[in-house]
């Protein structure tokens, strides 16, 4: 995407935009997979929170998966509909809230499901299905940080720590090992997955695929990933479950920032009102580099600048970009596909003011859904 048809120009600075138009085409995409297959999406509230837009999603999908007591509280009250949780280890004073929200829950050990078991089965009114995630030991992410198999990685039951006489009262196997991936990774990885944990997988009731298939992606191959899923189910008699994470998401809004001034030192350098430490998070972990429409690589366009933070960290910089026109103070800047993850992991550093939230569509224009102030801040720190 190279522009918007929409003037932002109005909008407080920095402000994350979601464009409801661009979710729901990401929706009924995921909903054809579900429709051709019978699989259950979940969306991954640890990658999309945004609740005023639960309406729409729960119109497409079959519920969410949660990784903390919050996120499960969060699902069960703003979703409605399945709640799935999993956690590398569950707290002693929690479990029994988690529990009275979860319809399935994850262990990551059988010391977990050992010691929740019996809880979890006895909770009255409610059938909580029980599933392990297991860890194949096989992954082509080259990102150690989002890679769940890395050597000696803590999540997930490898094949020589699995105890299958320790299955009864476990309904599911879960496993996830990709990195906004194409089907063909997935492929690879179930050869491993059915090479490992395949007779176990037949005493099951569903198998969850995990999350990070980039589904949404303009060349993702839907038509292999309906393949593989429509293939378990035949061999194994199985629900299938797959939690595509950003895929939800996936380029449907932006962080709108504003040029605050240009400074020189050796190179032009624009600071804006945002910030990668506290805004974009990831632009500093992964690294990657967000695009900026209007903009191109350094020397691409006549005037190269280097963005930087409004923060005080001294390597808070966005990238180098460069444009066909001079920077100027008061500029404004729309940085592409900000709403996954992204939103989920800013915080306030430096006491710094988090991005206005934003939707758009066709028939109700902007609406500003949520803007911060001074008690955001003090009431996290008491």
């Amino acid at each position: 995407m190279t522009k918007i048809d929409f003037d932002n120009t109005q909008l407080p600075s920095p402000s994350y935009i979601v464009d409801e138009r661009l979710l729901k085409r990401n929706l009924e995409v995921l909903d054809s997979v579900q429709q051709r297959t019978g699989a259950s999406i979940l969306l991954t509230l640890k990658g999309f929170s945004m609740w005023s837009t639960f309406p729409l999603v729960r119109e497409y999908l079959k519920g969410v998966t949660s990784s903390s007591l919050f996120e499960a509280r969060l699902g069960f009250e703003k979703m409605g509909k399945e709640v799935h949780a999993y956690q590398p280890a569950y707290s002693d004073h929690e479990i029994d809230e988690m529990l009275s929200y979860v319809d399935h829950i994850v262990f990551n050990s059988f010391n977990q499901l050992k010691k929740f078991k019996d809880k979890v089965k006895n909770v009255k009114g409610k059938n909580i299905e029980i599933g392990l995630l297991v860890n194949p030991q096989y992954s082509e992410t080259e990102t150690a940080l989002y890679d769940p198999c890395y050597a000696h990685s803590r999540l997930g039951i490898t094949l020589a720590n699995f105890k299958p006489e320790e299955l009864d009262g476990v309904d599911g196997i879960h496993f996830h090992s990709l990195f906004e991936q194409n089907s063909d990774i997935l492929e690879h990885t179930i050869k491993v997955v059915e090479d490992k944990f395949g007779e176990y997988i037949h005493k099951m009731k569903w198998l969850n695929l995990g999350g990070d298939h980039h589904i949404t992606r303009l060349d993702y191959d839907i038509e292999k990933l309906i393949r593989i899923i429509n293939q378990l189910k035949e061999t194994y008699n199985v629900e299938v479950y797959l939690e595509p994470g950003e895929a939800i998401a996936l380029n449907t809004g932006y962080l709108t920032a504003t040029v605050f001034d240009i400074v020189t030192n050796g190179i032009e350098i624009a600071i804006l009102d945002t910030s990668a430490e506290c805004h974009m998070p990831d632009v500093l972990a992964m690294p990657y580099r967000p695009q900026i429409i209007g903009a191109g690589l350094p020397g691409e366009n006549a005037y190269t600048y280097r963005l930087g933070g409004i923060t005080c960290l001294a390597d808070d910089i966005i990238g180098d970009y460069s444009f066909e026109k001079p920077l100027q103070a008061g500029d404004k800047l729309v940085f592409l596909d900000m709403p996954h993850y992204t939103m989920i992991k800013n915080q306030m550093f430096n006491g710094l003011n988090l991005p206005s939230i934003v939707t758009f569509n066709k028939e109700d224009g902007f609406k500003v859904v949520s803007q911060f102030k001074y008690e955001d801040y003090t009431n996290r720190l008491f």
